[in-house]
């Protein structure tokens, strides 16, 4: 009995050893994505392809992600946040500088979407996804064409309109239509948009958030402010909405993919990123999701028709036009103020 018992404990010390090998052996990568925004056969793929397992998890918004980054202890290795939170990530030192010269297809990434304001030096994100603000119409209702953001303070259209409940969305239509930057901190610019905005209140049907979606598509207003993605979707269920970029210029809003500077599997997350940047990829992620590629061989693969729904991918005159969303400071205080006077007027 001695005997047995020293073999079956020899047995399983044996193969405690022997999976503790493997598991340290075994490329892991640990992915932090928004939730349902990629599709999820090309984590298979990549996983057969390179042998790398991929853990994956997901987050509903820039700020869930951000902080548990900042608390510490999440071990991701890779991520995937917006414009501004780069900037902010960045300058609290949470992420890795990246060599994009190590990355054979950066090459695919169209010139317009490297360099931008936040991140000028490319150092620290790599383009994924790309969308606009725009305002999404029910053609049935309004019949003449929609190419500015005057339209929102046309009376024809009383009650008629929705506008964002969010401070910087809403804002940022006035500013444009004042031809001011949306990102601008000189007060008088400031108290300009929001007289503007307090003229509009009484064409307001409401300021939404998500419900924005079911709104327009069960055709409860005739006009609303709202981004590319979710537009896309508006259109798909309802065949008499269209969406336009302002003439004026809009916001331009970029996900990127990063790696948190307390990354354990940097090379496989550089890995991952470079099989993101295919052609091929990208058409997935395109197809699945709906939002704009910074990929010119991936929008050289699109059919004809997404290319050309004029708020997917505006003109260049547009684009030119438009800006991204940059960290406020201390000038945040005087856009919440202004906020503040605007709901309550």
């Amino acid at each position: 009995m001695n005997k047995k018992l020293v073999m079956i404990l020899s047995f399983f010390v044996s193969l405690i050893i022997f999976t503790g090998c493997g598991n340290s052996d075994e490329r892991v990568l640990n992915v932090y994505n928004f939730g349902d925004y990629i599709d999820e056969t090309l984590l298979d793929e990549f996983e057969a392809e390179y042998g790398v397992k991929i853990n994956y998890d997901t987050y509903a918004t820039n700020e869930d992600m951000y902080y548990k980054i900042k608390q510490g202890g999440a071990n991701y290795d890779l991520i995937f946040p917006s414009d501004y939170m780069v900037e902010r990530m960045a300058k609290e030192d949470l992420l890795e500088k990246i060599d994009i010269k190590k990355l054979e297809n950066i090459g695919n990434v169209g010139s317009n979407f490297l360099g931008l304001s936040f991140d000028p030096e490319n150092e620290y994100s790599v383009p994924y996804l790309w969308g606009t603000l725009g305002i999404i119409y029910n053609t049935k209702t309004v019949k003449e064409p929609v190419d500015s953001w005057s339209v929102l303070w046309d009376s024809a259209y009383k009650k008629e309109i929705l506008m964002y409940d969010s401070l910087r969305d809403t804002m940022a239509v006035a500013l444009k239509k004042l031809g001011y930057s949306m990102n601008t901190t000189d007060l008088n610019e400031l108290e300009e948009a929001k007289n503007l905005l307090i003229e509009q209140k009484p064409l307001v049907r409401a300021y939404v958030g998500d419900n924005v979606k079911d709104m327009m598509i069960g055709e409860e207003a005739a006009l609303a402010v709202v981004y590319s993605g979710e537009a896309m979707f508006m259109m798909e269920n309802n065949p008499n909405l269209k969406y336009i970029t302002p003439k004026e210029g809009t916001n331009l809003w970029f996900d990127t993919m990063a790696i948190p500077k307390e990354s354990e599997n940097k090379e496989e997350a550089m890995l991952f990123i470079d099989f993101l940047l295919r052609a091929e990829s990208g058409k997935k992620i395109v197809d699945y999701i709906g939002y704009s590629t910074p990929n010119d061989k991936t929008y050289d693969l699109l059919d004809s028709e997404i290319k050309e729904i004029p708020g997917a991918y505006p003109e260049e005159s547009v684009i030119k036009k438009s800006e991204v969303f940059i960290d406020l400071g201390e000038a945040l205080k005087d856009y919440n103020r202004i906020w503040t006077e605007i709901k309550v007027h």
